[in-house]
C-alpha cells in the first residue's frame, strides 16, 4: 500500500471517531435532559398532593393560572345551580386538581353605597371585585343604594364589569338594589338577611362599606389563615374555629395635612407612609394591639385593641355557627345599643360591620391578624382623610385643649381641575357614537346580561317631586335599555356629563 492511501485511511479513521465521540456525547445530553423533564414533572405532580395534606403551618403560597370566559353580569342567582365544584373550607386538604385558593370559589358580595357621593371610591372597589373573577372565582355583587343610577353610567359599567375569564367555574353578576332614602344609616342592615336567606348558595361572605379596596389578595390571604385556624385547633376541647374570625386592618397615606401635592412639593412625600389611624396609643402592645389568650393561636395572631373593620369576611360555617352562638344571634339585624349620635359602642355601621361580631358583650367572636401575613390583611381606605382627624377635637387622641376638626359649613370654594381632562362617562358615550353596530355585548343567548337594577324595595311616591321625576325617567330608560338587549340609544347617550349627579 502506497503512502498516500495509508494517510487517507488514516483520516477516515480519525474522523470515524470523532463523528461517533460526538454522537455518543449528543445522545447523553439528551439522555440527561428527558431525565431532568421527566423527574421534574413526576416530583411536581406528586409535591403538589403531598401539600394538599402538609400541615397549614408549613405552607406556602402556591399561586393559580387566570382562565377566562364571558360571564355577563345579571341577577344574583343560586350559585350552586352553577358551579358544580364543592369548595369546603372547613376540609384539611384542598383540591389537587386546583393550585388557586379562589379557583371556583362561590362569593356573595355587599356593598353599602347610599348615593354618588362616594362614587370614585366605589368605582376602585368594583374593580377589586372584577379582579376575583379574573382570579377564578364566582362572584355575585349586591350594591344597596338610594339613587338610580343613569342609562350611560350602567352602560360604562357593563363595559368596565364584564369578567372575560372563559373558566366555567368564574363569573359575575352586578346587581342595584334600590332602597328608599328614609332608611339612612341603616342601609348597612340588608346584607345580613340575604346571606343568611342564601347561606348554602356560596361559600364566602363579604360585606363592605364603599370605600375599601379588597382584591383577590385580601380574599385568599383570609382562606389561608382561616383554614389554618381550623387546623390548628385540630383536637382541642375548649376551642372552636367559630369563636374566632380573621380580621382586616383599614390604612391609610399620612400625605402633609397643608401641602397639596403638585410637580413642585412632590418632595413633601419623603416621609409618607402607610398608617393605621385607629389604633392609637403606646407602648404599642399595651394601648394598640392585643396578644391572644390562647396558648396555640398566641405563637402566630394578635388582635386590634380597637376592632372596627368597617366591613367583615365570613365563611358559611362561620355564619351558619354564629347564628346559634349563645348571645350572638349574628342572623337578626338590630339597632346598635346605646343612644346619641356617637354612643359608646359606635354608630349603626360601626355595629354592623365589626361590633356585634367582636364586641364582648355581644358575640364575642376573637379577631385574629396573623403576625408573619399581617401586611396582606390590611386594606386601603380609600377616601384616605381620616388620619387628619387624629389629635382634633372629639376624636382619636383628641384633647379638648387640641386643634378643632373642621367641617364643611356649604360656603367652600373649591378650585376646580382643568375642563380639558377627558373623563370616563364623556370618552365612554363618545365611543358608543362613533361605533353604534356593537349592540350584542350584554346580551348572552337570547336575553340581556348586564347589571340589574332592582326597584321593588321603593315607592318614588315618597320622593320630593323633582327628584322623583328623575327616578322615574331613569327608571323607565332603563326598562327600555334592557328590552332592547342593553345598548343606549340617542337618548341615552345625551347625559349631561356636568350635572347627572346633581339630578339625583
Amino acid at each position: 500500500m502506497t503512502a498516500p492511501n495509508q494517510q487517507q485511511r488514516a483520516r477516515l479513521s480519525l474522523s470515524t471517531i470523532r463523528l461517533s465521540l460526538l454522537l455518543l456525547t449528543s445522545f447523553l445530553f439528551g439522555l440527561a435532559i428527558c431525565s431532568a423533564f421527566f423527574t421534574y414533572h413526576y416530583a411536581h405532580e406528586h409535591l403538589s398532593s403531598a401539600l394538599d395534606d402538609a400541615p397549614l403551618s408549613t405552607l406556602k403560597g402556591r399561586g393559580g393560572g387566570i382562565g377566562g370566559g364571558v360571564h355577563g353580569v345579571s341577577s344574583v342567582r343560586g350559585a350552586a345551580s352553577v358551579v358544580s365544584s364543592n369548595y369546603e373550607l372547613a376540609s384539611s386538604s384542598s383540591s389537587s386538581s386546583s393550585s388557586s385558593l379562589l379557583a371556583g370559589l362561590r362569593i356573595l358580595a355587599t356593598i353599602a353605597s347610599y348615593d354618588f357621593m362616594q362614587l370614585p371610591h366605589l368605582e376602585e372597589v368594583l374593580d377589586g371585585f372584577q379582579d376575583l373573577c379574573y382570579a377564578g372565582s364566582m362572584v355575585d355583587l349586591v350594591i344597596y343604594t338610594t339613587v338610580v343610577y343613569p342609562v350611560a353610567l350602567i352602560d360604562m359599567l357593563n363595559d368596565r364589569m364584564r369578567c372575560n375569564n372563559p373558566s366555567p367555574t368564574s363569573g359575575m353578576t352586578v346587581t342595584l338594589q334600590l332602597k328608599p332614602p328614609s332608611v339612612r344609616l341603616h342601609l348597612v342592615d340588608f346584607h345580613r338577611t340575604l346571606f343568611y336567606d342564601r347561606i348554602d348558595q356560596y361559600d364566602l361572605f363579604i360585606y363592605t362599606e364603599d370605600d375599601i379596596r379588597i382584591s383577590p389578595k385580601t380574599v385568599a390571604s383570609y382562606l389561608y389563615e382561616t383554614r389554618r385556624v381550623q387546623k390548628l385547633l385540630e383536637g382541642t376541647k375548649d376551642k372552636d374555629p367559630s369563636d374566632y374570625n380573621v380580621g382586616i386592618v383599614r390604612y391609610e397615606y399620612n400625605f402633609p395635612e397643608n401641602v397639596v401635592i403638585t410637580d413642585k412639593t412632590r418632595h413633601a412625600t419623603e416621609n409618607v407612609t402607610r398608617v393605621y389611624w385607629e389604633h392609637l396609643g403606646k407602648p404599642i402592645f399595651e394601648k394598640a394591639v392585643d396578644k391572644v389568650d390562647d396558648e396555640v393561636l398566641s405563637q402566630y395572631y394578635i388582635s386590634m385593641h380597637l376592632h372596627h373593620q368597617g366591613m367583615y369576611l365570613a365563611t358559611r360555617e362561620l355564619l351558619k355557627a354564629w347564628k346559634v352562638r349563645p348571645n350572638c344571634k349574628f342572623d337578626e339585624v338590630r339597632n346598635r345599643p346605646g343612644k346619641g349620635s356617637q354612643p359608646s359602642e359606635g354608630t349603626q355601621r360601626v355595629w354592623m360591620s365589626s361590633q356585634m361580631l367582636y364586641g364582648g358583650r355581644h358575640c364575642g367572636v376573637k379577631q385574629l391578624l396573623p403576625v408573619e401575613n399581617f401586611g396582606q390583611l390590611t386594606v386601603l381606605h380609600l377616601p384616605n382623610k381620616n388620619y387628619r382627624r387624629v389629635g382634633k377635637q372629639g376624636r382619636l387622641g383628641g384633647s379638648d385643649n387640641a386643634p378643632k376638626n373642621e367641617f364643611s359649613d356649604g360656603t367652600e370654594v373649591f378650585q376646580q381641575s382643568s375642563p380639558d381632562l377627558l373623563r370616563a362617562l364623556e370618552l365612554h358615550v363618545e365611543m358608543k357614537r362613533q361605533f353604534p353596530d356593537l349592540k350584542t355585548s350584554n346580551v348572552g343567548g337570547e336575553r340581556y346580561v348586564g347589571v340589574r337594577m332592582v326597584d321593588t324595595d321603593i315607592d318614588l311616591r315618597g320622593y320630593a317631586k323633582n327628584h322623583r321625576e328623575a327616578a322615574e325617567r331613569r327608571l323607565e330608560a332603563y326598562r327600555e335599555y334592557v328590552a332592547r338587549g342593553g345598548y343606549m340609544v340617542e337618548e341615552d347617550l345625551a347625559i349631561d356629563i356636568d350635572s347627572w349627579r346633581i339630578l339625583s
